[in-house]
Parts: structure tokens; C-alpha cells; sequence
């Protein structure tokens, strides 16, 4: 389910289908600079209503579901 809410922002994001988003997908992959990512922080905080402070490198998906999960989890 949050991988499926993570897979739908990011895809929204970068303007392609949702199916070319997988958990091992890097963000180097992706082309997601640094930039994106603190775009991608907000739009999530925003849709899943949760303050995420990104406290550590993330390389892919996975660990962006992962990441969120925890800070859900409190």
C-alpha cells in the first residue's frame, strides 16, 4: 500500500507510468537530483500527511518505503 502511494507520487513527479517504478529502482536511474528529492520529501509529506525530515542518504525506492514506514511508525 505505501509502496503503491510512493510509486504514484514519484511517477506523477517525473511524468511516466507508475509500472517503470519499481523498489529497486535507484534514484540515479530515475534521474532524480537532489533537487527532486526535496520536491519528492514535500509531496509526500503532503499526501501521506507525515513530517519526514530526511536525516540520510536513500539510493533507491526500497529505502524510501522503508524510510517513510519508520517515521510513520514513529
Amino acid at each position: 500500500m505505501l509502496f503503491e502511494q510512493i510509486q504514484e507520487v514519484v511517477a506523477e513527479h517525473l511524468d511516466c507510468e507508475k509500472d517503470e517504478i519499481t523498489r529497486e529502482s535507484t534514484f540515479e536511474s530515475l534521474g532524480i537530483d537532489s533537487l527532486d528529492a526535496v520536491e519528492l520529501v514535500m509531496e509526500l509529506e503532503e499526501k501521506l500527511d507525515i513530517q519526514l525530515d530526511l536525516d540520510r542518504d536513500l539510493e533507491n525506492i526500497d529505502e524510501l518505503v522503508k524510510f517513510v514506514e519508520e517515521k510513520m511508525e514513529g
